[in-house]
């Protein structure tokens, strides 16, 4: 019989960059906390001074940290908040470890379940998150978009809605805002569609995302492309059979006008992040997640594949350059 999750006292985050910090920041006010940094003075740093959040909320927090598992106890639930391309070297690191835990992974993109899924028999948690911030150091975070983290059960693993919303109430409680539910498919590929578009495009010109991704009104606009990406998106959902939750293009305008609010010269995207500083960027399982499906199920893509190919065409001119 599957084990139930009924009170979470001590959470693991994994991956303290703007997002893993905000989740840490929040829970630490409610429950113990711990972080599995990569870097030794990363969890020194947290540790002598613990962790600070400022914006849209203020608080500070205690926690323990360290770039060793057996250093932190044994978590109810374990939060992956890397990016996608360190996810396995992380999961890697907690073989043999916290067996009585459940996984949440908050990760862009498809696939990451089936990694973890190597390394262990976890109950895993699927989930797709909207907030947004700045990690100013490795012990202040400000948090900037206060949107919502959706989550459910992986439909692999044995985790149940039921636990989804034990989390998603741990979540609530602790200042964030958090949505349970049964299949996380219609929301994942709303957000998949909505991320392979924005980052690709930001990746490729080197613009961040403001009210230009969303501009149709002339022919070198470039929302025209925006749009035409997550037209060939909805398309391929739909051919695998999701229903997707919302509109990609609303979530764009709705975007749009919040970074202008919060960030007048508009929102860095990750994958731009990446470009500037010539590291390898997640296209893989974003649009290229996109790419794939619509390959297996014959729907034609070409404004994604093309932007698929440019992101690999930048990664290698890094690379030639080395």
């Amino acid at each position: 019989m599957a084990k139930a999750l009924s009170k979470i006292k001590h959470v693991c985050i994994v991956g303290a960059g703007s997002i893993g910090s905000l989740y840490a920041g929040h829970l630490g006010s409610i429950v113990d906390v711990s972080i599995l940094t990569r870097r030794a003075e990363h969890a020194e740093q947290l540790n002598q001074s613990g962790l600070h959040v400022s914006g849209k909320t203020q608080g500070h927090v205690q926690v323990k940290a360290s770039t060793d598992p057996r250093d932190l106890g044994e978590p109810d639930l374990v939060i992956i908040a890397t990016k996608t391309i360190d996810v396995e070297s992380s999961i890697r690191k907690l073989k043999g470890y916290f067996s009585n835990a459940f996984i949440m992974l908050a990760q862009n993109g498809l696939g990451c379940e089936s990694l973890v899924q190597k390394y262990g028999a976890w109950p895993i948690f699927s989930a797709v998150t909207f907030m947004a911030g700045t990690r100013h150091s490795d012990t202040h975070v400000e948090y900037e978009l206060d949107t919502a983290t959706w989550l459910g059960p992986w439909n692999e693993s044995n985790a149940t809605e039921q636990d989804a919303c034990v989390v998603a109430d741990l979540l609530n409680k602790a200042g964030l805002i958090a949505e349970a539910y049964s299949d996380l498919r219609p929301m994942q590929w709303s957000k998949l569609i909505f991320n392979a578009t924005v980052n690709s495009v930001s990746a490729v010109t080197g613009v961040p995302f403001d009210d230009c991704y969303i501009d149709r009104s002339d022919v070198t606009s470039l929302g025209h492309l925006v749009y035409g990406m997550m037209k060939e998106g909805r398309s391929v959902a739909a051919a695998c059979g999701i229903i997707i939750n919302k509109d990609p293009w609303e979530m764009a305008v709705q975007a749009a006008s919040q970074y202008q609010k919060t960030a007048g010269d508009g929102r860095v995207p990750s994958m731009l992040a990446d470009v500037r500083m010539q590291q390898k960027t997640e296209v893989d399982w974003i649009t290229g997640a996109i790419v794939r499906a619509a390959k297996e199920s014959g729907v034609h893509v070409p404004c994604n594949e093309s932007m698929y190919r440019l992101v690999k065409a930048l990664e290698r001119s890094w690379e030639n350059e080395k």
